[in-house]
């Protein structure tokens, strides 16, 4: 594998936030507990009430100038990405050059897609034409594009990004096609429902897509989005994710918790972040299940008691 990955391996927490005081609190506790990002999601309509991840990670950025922050990931393809460029580029200068621009194609409630009067087919092709979009915008210099979905006349949107060329566009997704994409055009992975196992598959999936299509990027992010809920007994731990995702998903999750979730006590949901490392992982992006009311707590077990058996 030839793609260039970090040495550090960091933690994110992902949140959402429904008040300028759930912001505040939620910045000043990853400070306070040393996460070094906050990740937002997003869905236009979802099983569960959300708000707009671009809006949230504004506000969490303005009590927190020195955090990363990340979506994970935006649904791209339900927006044109001209307005979505400007909204990036200026969500870039709020937060002084710290943003990942996370993106994905979701699908799994396809009657978002209709809402939003975009074929659930075309997914996958919008994404594709959209990503070099946004980059030709973010360059502030005069820019046209002639697309399948998405052309337009010479137009010079300024001003650019903080980040030269734009905020690293990192991809979600497991599906080859998704793989093949993000080694085509991608600077980082956010896994999700995967195991170690099939992480480092996807991530060679990766590499050997970057080498077909002629890429050496110059690095390139390796994200997992984690479940996590850590407990004193597995079966506990087991309930609370189930229970919590189940609901989130509108569906049974109690198998999927069990494959895929780090449960139990903090040393075996230390030895599953491990294992993640070890097949590339390099910035675990924590998603306390549970109870929400126990979410902070969650958040302060990790940081105290699962982060330190992490190492280096």
């Amino acid at each position: 594998m030839n793609l260039p990955l970090a040495t550090r391996l960091e933690t994110g927490l992902i949140t959402g936030v429904a008040s300028a005081a759930d912001a505040r609190r939620t910045a000043e506790q990853a400070v306070a507990l040393g996460y070094d990002a906050v990740w937002t999601g997003d869905h236009v309509a979802f099983a569960v009430p959300i708000l707009d991840p671009l809006l949230q990670l504004a506000q969490i950025a303005a009590f927190a100038p020195g955090l990363t922050i990340g979506t994970a990931v935006y649904l791209l393809p339900l927006r044109h990405p001209v307005p979505v460029a400007k909204q990036v580029a200026t969500l870039d200068h709020l937060c002084g050059g710290k943003l990942i621009f996370g993106v994905g194609v979701g699908g799994e409630f396809p009657g978002e897609y209709a809402a939003c009067g975009v074929p659930v087919g075309e997914r996958g092709a919008r994404l594709d034409e959209a990503i070099p979009v946004l980059r030709k915008l973010w360059t502030g210099g005069p820019v046209s594009h002639d697309g399948r979905f998405y052309p337009f006349p010479e137009t010079t949107m300024r001003p650019a990004p903080v980040q030269p060329g734009g905020p690293p566009v990192w991809g979600g997704g497991r599906s080859d096609a998704a793989l093949r994409r993000l080694g085509r055009m991608g600077d980082g992975w956010i896994s999700y429902v995967v195991t170690p196992e099939q992480y480092a598959e996807g991530l060679a999936k990766i590499s050997r897509a970057a080498d077909e299509a002629g890429r050496t990027p110059e690095r390139f992010g390796t994200a997992h989005l984690l479940f996590t809920y850590i407990a004193d007994r597995y079966e506990d731990a087991l309930d609370a994710a189930t229970d919590h995702l189940s609901k989130r998903y509108a569906m049974d999750f109690r198998r999927a918790a069990g494959r895929y979730a780090a449960l139990g006590p903090p040393d075996a949901v230390a030895e599953t972040i491990h294992r993640f490392r070890e097949a590339g992982v390099r910035h675990v992006i924590v998603d306390s299940t549970g109870p929400l009311e126990e979410r902070e707590a969650q958040l302060e077990r990790f940081a105290k008691e699962v982060r330190p058996l992490l190492g280096a």
